[in-house]
């Protein structure tokens, strides 16, 4: 049996550090005190006025090749998550692709906004897994939501970073690691809550609304608090029921990390320790499709995963889409 397994990982932040106090000058108003206290964000990076999503993918790739000692040539298949994508056509998958001389790589994007890495990485897997003409396949989770912030809302601005994290995977034979389960959900539903809801078809941009709030994110609803926590920990049970393994067998959680009392409250309902979550927003803030494999990188450096361990990627995204998946590292 063809099992697809982790080779090897990178990231990449741009270098532009914005500390608490940038917003408490932007916005007129003590913003540091709540974001330290409620939710744990201390900094974030933001892209430069001249860098944009494909040059996060292509330094966050590079870093994984050179982890991976993988060469150009070697990968059959690229896979960009974004939803800042870096035009809205042709895809960021090709201008990556030629800027990293892959050149036996077909490619594709995907928007499942937050939950796109791991909707990637799933579909990566299957791939490896039904064709054998796919043995290496590069997936980059990429955002650039500073482009398209509101400065002067403060729901949004203070939150939402930039950044890039992939994953190189590999194909193996009767293997006793690699990919072992996966969910995808989507509650359409709420596909009007949280977006930029301007420059696709149905309101294309037009000198008149150019530049306005309405082409920038906008956070139109609140989403029930509840919402991620349920899902999130039903689809760790169901990766369990899946795979055979259980819960207590998992080593690490990487979920979205937009919330840390999400990521709590997702840990407490499986009745797991809150030490077994990563959580990597404090210093990279939150960097949507980006954030899971970023979350999987700083893990590895602080020593918190190794070989064989059993880890849980769950994520989440406007739309709302969801996507978890179970592997053995």
């Amino acid at each position: 049996m063809r099992n697809a397994i982790i080779h090897s990982q990178g990231f990449y932040v741009p270098e532009r550090i914005v500390p608490n106090t940038y917003f408490d000058e932007l916005l007129g108003t003590n913003v540091s005190e709540w974001l330290e206290e409620f939710v744990k964000i201390y900094e974030r990076r933001w892209c430069a006025e001249d860098e944009s999503t494909a040059d996060l993918v292509v330094n966050a790739a590079r870093n994984a090749m050179k982890e991976g000692d993988v060469k150009p040539e070697e990968i059959d298949l690229l896979i960009v998550a974004t939803d800042t994508p870096e035009y809205i056509s042709p895809s960021t998958s090709s201008k990556a692709q030629y800027l990293l001389g892959l050149e036996n790589a077909g490619t594709f994007d995907i928007n499942t906004a937050c939950a796109g890495f791991v909707t990637a990485i799933d579909t990566a897997v299957k791939y490896i897994k039904a064709d054998e003409n796919y043995n290496t396949v590069l997936v980059v989770g990429a955002y650039a939501m500073s482009k398209y912030l509101n400065k002067l809302d403060k729901k949004t601005v203070n939150l939402f970073a930039d950044g890039a994290g992939a994953f190189i995977l590999k194909s193996e034979e009767k293997s006793d690691r690699g990919y072992l389960a996966s969910k995808l959900i989507t509650k359409g539903e709420y596909h009007s809550y949280m977006g930029i809801y301007m420059g696709g078809t149905n309101t294309p941009i037009t000198s008149e609304n150019v530049g306005t709030p309405e082409s920038l994110l906008q956070i139109r609803k609140k989403f029930p608090p509840e919402l991620n926590p349920q899902i999130w920990s039903s689809m760790a049970k169901e990766l369990a029921e899946k795979s055979g393994i259980p819960i207590s067998d998992v080593e690490r959680f990487f979920l979205t990390q937009i919330n840390i009392n999400s990521i709590y409250e997702t840990m407490d309902l499986l009745d797991v320790s809150r030490d077994k979550a990563q959580t990597s927003m404090h210093y990279y803030g939150y960097t949507g499709s980006a954030c899971i494999p970023i979350a999987f990188c700083d893990a590895l450096s602080q020593g918190k995963v190794k070989r064989g361990d059993v880890v849980y990627f769950i994520g989440s995204g406007g739309g709302l889409a969801f996507a978890a998946s179970a592997f053995r590292y």
